[in-house]
C-alpha cells in the first residue's frame, strides 16, 4: 500500500487526508498542534463557505492607500512599519497582481474554481463525518449604509457576477425585517442566497480528522522539519524521526515556506495575521440570523455554536507583520466596537474572548496547488489567505487526483507552484 504523509492538521490538511484515504493511500497526518486547536487558522477563521469569495484583496489602484495603511491604526489593513523592509518584495508582487482589471478578472476565475460549490461540497463532507449540524446553506448578506455605497462597489460585483454569483438587493425595510437586530444605520443590503457557514469550525476541522483516522488514518503530534529526498522521496523527517514514506504533502499554512524552500521551490509566502473576538450570548441577545459582512468594515459576523456555547464572532483585520511579532490586540479591540455599533442591542457586559492566528497568503493571490519541482512526490496545497476553509475540499481532492496521476477534478495550471520560478531571487519572499 502506497503511504502518504499529510504536513497539517488544519483545513486542507483533513480535507487531504480524507480524499488520500478514499483512493486507498495510508496516510499518516503530522502537525505539532491537535487538529480545530487554537492555534490554528482554520480554528480562527470568519466561518464563511462563500461563494462569493471570488473578489481578490488586490485590485487597481490599492498602491495609493498603502501609506494611509501605514499611518491608520484603525484601519481593516494595517502594515507594521518595522516589517516593511522586509514586506516590501511581496508587497510590490501584490500590488502588481491588482494592478489591471485584466488581473483580477482572470484571479477571480481562479478563486471561483475553489470556491464556486463549497457549501455542498462542505454540507456532503460534514454529513459523512457524522457532523451534518455543523455545516448550514441559509445565505450570506452584505450591509451598506446606503445603495451608493454598492454601487461605489462596482467593481467586485462585476467580478461576481461574472463568475456565476447571483444575489437579491435589498431595501431598508426589507434589509430590517431580514435583519431586526441590525443598526438602522445600514439601509441597503445584498442576500447571496447560496452562500454558506460553518457552525464551529475548530470543532469541524476536528471532525474531519476523527473521520480520516475512521478511513484508516494515524495522527502524529510532532513538526515536520524537511525531507529526505533526491529526484525520489524517501522520508519526512520531523521532530519525532523520520517518516518513511512514498509521498507527501505540504499543508502547513503560513509555515510551509521553509518546508518548500528546502526543495528547491521559494513561493512569495506570507503570514497575514487576522483577528476575531467571540461574544457570549445569552438568552434573547439580539444577534444577526445570517452571516453578514458591512461594506465600511469588512469583516465577517457569524453567529457561532462553540464548544456547546452560543456565541457572535467578528472576524477580520488584515495585519502584516513578522510571523513572530506579539498580537496587537488593539485589532481585536475594533472589532469588539464594530459588534456593539452593528447590534446596539447587544449587552455592554456580555463576556467576549479574543484570537490572532495566521493566514498563509501567497502574493498573486491564489494557493500553491501542485508537485515539487525537483521531487514529484511531494505535493503543495497552502496559501490559501481568505479562502482555506472554503477552498478546503476541492483543494484535497486536486492533490490527490496530482499524486494519483488521475486527470484533475479543476484545471490545476493557475495554482501551480512553478509560476514564480522567473523571479528575481531577492522577490521570492517568506515568512
Amino acid at each position: 500500500m502506497r503511504h502518504a504523509v499529510v504536513i497539517g492538521a488544519g483545513i486542507v490538511g483533513a480535507c487531504t487526508a480524507i480524499e488520500l484515504s478514499r483512493d486507498g493511500w495510508l496516510v499518516t497526518v503530522v502537525d505539532p498542534g491537535q487538529p480545530g486547536g487554537e492555534q490554528a487558522a482554520s480554528f480562527g477563521n470568519g466561518a464563511w463557505l462563500s461563494p462569493s469569495s471570488v473578489v481578490p484583496m488586490a485590485h487597481p489602484g490599492l498602491w495609493r492607500r498603502v501609506p494611509g495603511y501605514l499611518l491608520d491604526a484603525s484601519g481593516p489593513l494595517t502594515i507594521r512599519p518595522r516589517a516593511l523592509p522586509g514586506l516590501t518584495p511581496w508587497l510590490v508582487r501584490f500590488l502588481l497582481a491588482g494592478a489591471t482589471v485584466s488581473r483580477v478578472e482572470r484571479t477571480a476565475q481562479s478563486l471561483r474554481a475553489l470556491v464556486g460549490d463549497a457549501p455542498s461540497r462542505h454540507r456532503a463532507l460534514a454529513a459523512e463525518a457524522g457532523v451534518p449540524h455543523l455545516v448550514a446553506q441559509r445565505g450570506l448578506l452584505y450591509v451598506f449604509p446606503n445603495r451608493d455605497a454598492f454601487a461605489r462597489d462596482a467593481l467586485a460585483w462585476r467580478l461576481r457576477h461574472d463568475n456565476g454569483v447571483t444575489w437579491h438587493e435589498l431595501d431598508f425595510d426589507a434589509l430590517h425585517q431580514h435583519e431586526p437586530a441590525l443598526g438602522r444605520q445600514y439601509q441597503f443590503g445584498v442576500l447571496v442566497p447560496d452562500g454558506g457557514h460553518c457552525a464551529d469550525p475548530g470543532g469541524y476541522v476536528a471532525a474531519l480528522m476523527a473521520h480520516a483516522v475512521a478511513l484508516g488514518a494515524t495522527v502524529i503530534q510532532a513538526a515536520a522539519t524537511g525531507f529526505d529526498a533526491g529526484q525520489t522521496l524517501r522520508a519526512v523527517n520531523t521532530t519525532g524521526g523520520p517518516i518513511a514514506c512514498d509521498a507527501a504533502v505540504v499543508a502547513a499554512g503560513a509555515r510551509a515556506g521553509p518546508l518548500a524552500a528546502g526543495l528547491g521551490d521559494r513561493v512569495p509566502l506570507r503570514s497575514e495575521r487576522g483577528y476575531h473576538v467571540t461574544i457570549d450570548l445569552e438568552g434573547d441577545a439580539p444577534v444577526p440570523r445570517l452571516p453578514l459582512m458591512p461594506s465600511d468594515g469588512k469583516m465577517s459576523v457569524t453567529t457561532l455554536n462553540q464548544g456547546g456555547r452560543r456565541c457572535l464572532r467578528v472576524a477580520g483585520q488584515v495585519e502584516l507583520a513578522h510571523i513572530d511579532d506579539p498580537p496587537d490586540w488593539r485589532r481585536a479591540v475594533i472589532l469588539h466596537g464594530w459588534a456593539r455599533r452593528l447590534f446596539p442591542g447587544l449587552p455592554p457586559d456580555a463576556p467576549f474572548r479574543q484570537w490572532m492566528g495566521h493566514r498563509p497568503s501567497i502574493a498573486d493571490g491564489l494557493p500553491v496547488i501542485g508537485l515539487a519541482r525537483r521531487c514529484p512526490g511531494v505535493a503543495y496545497a497552502f496559501g490559501h489567505g481568505h479562502v482555506g476553509l472554503a477552498g478546503g475540499p476541492i483543494t484535497g481532492r486536486l492533490v490527490a487526483d496530482l499524486l494519483g496521476g488521475r486527470a484533475p477534478t479543476i484545471d490545476p495550471a493557475p495554482y501551480d507552484p512553478n509560476r514564480f520560478r522567473l523571479l528575481p531571487r531577492r522577490a521570492r519572499g517568506s515568512i
